[in-house]
């Protein structure tokens, strides 16, 4: 989390969406044998609770049942040229929205994690949007072969530490400025989350 108070948010509400439109996240342990992170897609399981999946095979499987463990989520980010400033006699920085999760893990049951995967499915398609697919268009034997290569597990939040770090310590032309020139860039999203602040 970012040392400034002014980049920080107690919003768990807006930071649970922001987790849950991103969808996707990293797991982070110690392991008897090394610090381990594993890449996972992420669904919100109620207030606190952040489901995701992992291979059997994952060096993370083994650990994670009744461990304390960090959950990262990356919104928007990028650089920030002092182009963009009236004055460039400054230096650059990143901009970026980022959340931390920190809590207890447990196994989920077979059937919760059936219901994960199709909940998790049903999300991604319906982002696609067009023509669904649907898990009844797997087989039986694919889908119990994958099912059974992997497991579930859900993060019960005990601490949200978000940065949200949108040049809010600039005046607002200032800021409109810099998004303007991120826009330009190509990163439009990163431009659309310093527009959506308060002016």
């Amino acid at each position: 989390m970012h040392p400034n108070p002014l980049f920080r948010s107690d919003d768990r509400q807006a930071i649970e969406a922001m987790i849950a439109q991103v969808g996707v996240g990293t797991v982070f342990l110690q392991t008897p044998a090394a610090p381990r992170a594993a890449r996972t897609p992420l669904v919100m399981g109620g207030k606190n609770r952040i489901q995701f999946h992992l291979a059997k095979a994952n060096a993370l499987f083994d650990h994670l049942d009744g461990a304390s463990t960090l959950v990262t989520v990356d919104g928007p980010g990028g650089y920030i040229s002092p182009r963009w400033y009236a004055n460039r006699d400054t230096v650059p920085t990143w901009n970026y929205v980022a959340v931390e999760a920190v809590g207890i893990v447990r196994r989920m049951a077979d059937d919760e994690l059936e219901t994960f995967l199709h909940r998790l499915i049903a999300m991604q398609e319906a982002r696609l949007g067009g023509d669904r697919w649907s898990a009844d268009e797997a087989s039986e034997a694919v889908w119990q072969r994958l099912f059974g290569g992997i497991g579930g597990f859900e993060l019960a939040v005990e601490e949200y530490r978000p940065t949200i770090k949108l040049s809010q310590d600039k005046p607002a032309p200032v800021r409109e400025a810099i998004a303007a020139g991120v826009e330009r860039a190509g990163n439009g999203d990163l431009a659309g989350a310093m527009r959506g602040l308060p002016a």
